[in-house]
């Protein structure tokens, strides 16, 4: 028996030298696993005992500022919300808490990727190139990108852009789409503003014909407008799009979390309420209602939810 042990022991020593692992009756741990736990987005948060929340501050009725310059609100802020009250049960951290990020069109992604903010929820489409940086939620909303004009400004469509100037924000869906498609439009030029707010000033003060960007959006930047009835939202969307949540890409635990915390939104019926207020009710800052009745598309992705891009 001794002898047994011995050549066992000397086995398993020159195993070792080897780098080998297979000396025990139980297995190794898994280092690599355990490291991703270990800089996974929960785990951060239960160190620091603060979740970072990325918000925008004028996509309306989603994610902006009305009057607590702190605070932001809206729809897909609602949501995020939701999923904080999910990841305090989840740790066990009832005294959880938010830090505000404020992001933009160019720097969510990044911001996002890097781990500076934990969890975007705003205005944000989910297509095949940003699946490669990050990864996205269920979908929370469906949008086709339209024409922000004058109500006397003879364009229609698309087709009516010749030779005109059309505004757009920078580093979304909508510039990369009408860039592509500026030389077959002919449109006269092409404005890339900062953020959407920036976007409808340059119209109003009649530097561009026309505004392009996510319906619902335009619906917010209208309502903000002294006297909203001197636009309209024109056009045949040339594409359609899923708004979803951003998180780190591959953080597979937290996005459970994240899409747990939606789908209980959709499931127990509280997103009807929650749509109502901010798409058919009187909203802040100047109290208008958007009246902006729910899509069958929506309530198709809300009855079945999923993360794809279409």
């Amino acid at each position: 028996m001794k002898s047994k042990y011995q050549f066992a022991t000397l086995l398993c020593a020159s195993a070792l030298t080897l780098g080998l692992s297979a000396c025990s009756d139980n297995q190794a741990p898994n280092h690599q696993q355990s490291g991703e736990n270990a800089s996974g987005t929960l785990n951060k948060i239960k160190q620091s005992g603060t979740i970072v929340l990325g918000y925008r501050d004028s996509s309306i009725p989603f994610s902006y500022i009305a009057d607590n310059p702190n605070q932001p609100v809206g729809y897909a802020h609602d949501l995020q919300l939701k999923v904080v009250e999910a990841v305090k049960q989840k740790l066990n951290l009832p005294d959880l808490k938010i830090r505000y990020n404020l992001v933009t069109s160019q720097n969510r992604i990044p911001l996002v990727s890097n781990g500076t903010v934990d969890l975007e929820c705003g205005s944000t489409t989910n297509n095949k190139e940003r699946q490669q940086q990050v990864d996205f939620s269920v979908g929370f909303f469906e949008v086709g990108s339209r024409l922000l004009t004058a109500t006397d400004s003879g364009i229609k469509d698309f087709s009516d852009l010749k030779g005109k100037k059309l505004v757009t924000t920078a580093g979304t869906t909508s510039e990369r789409y009408i860039r592509q498609h500026e030389k077959e439009l002919g449109i006269g030029e092409i404005i890339s503003a900062k953020d959407h707010a920036e976007s409808f000033l340059m119209l109003q003060s009649g530097r561009a014909a026309a505004f392009m960007m996510d319906d619902i959006l335009l619906a917010g930047e209208k309502s903000k407008a002294k006297n909203p009835e001197q636009w309209q939202i024109v056009g045949t969307a040339p594409i359609n799009e899923i708004y979803g949540c951003m998180l780190r890409k591959g953080d597979t635990k937290f996005k459970q979390v994240v899409d747990d915390a939606i789908k209980a939104t959709y499931s127990s019926g509280e997103i009807n309420n929650m749509y109502k207020k901010w798409f058919q009710s009187p909203i802040p800052p100047k109290n208008i209602n958007l009246n902006f009745a729910m899509s069958d598309d929506l309530k198709s992705l809300i009855s079945n939810p999923h993360d794809r891009d279409q």
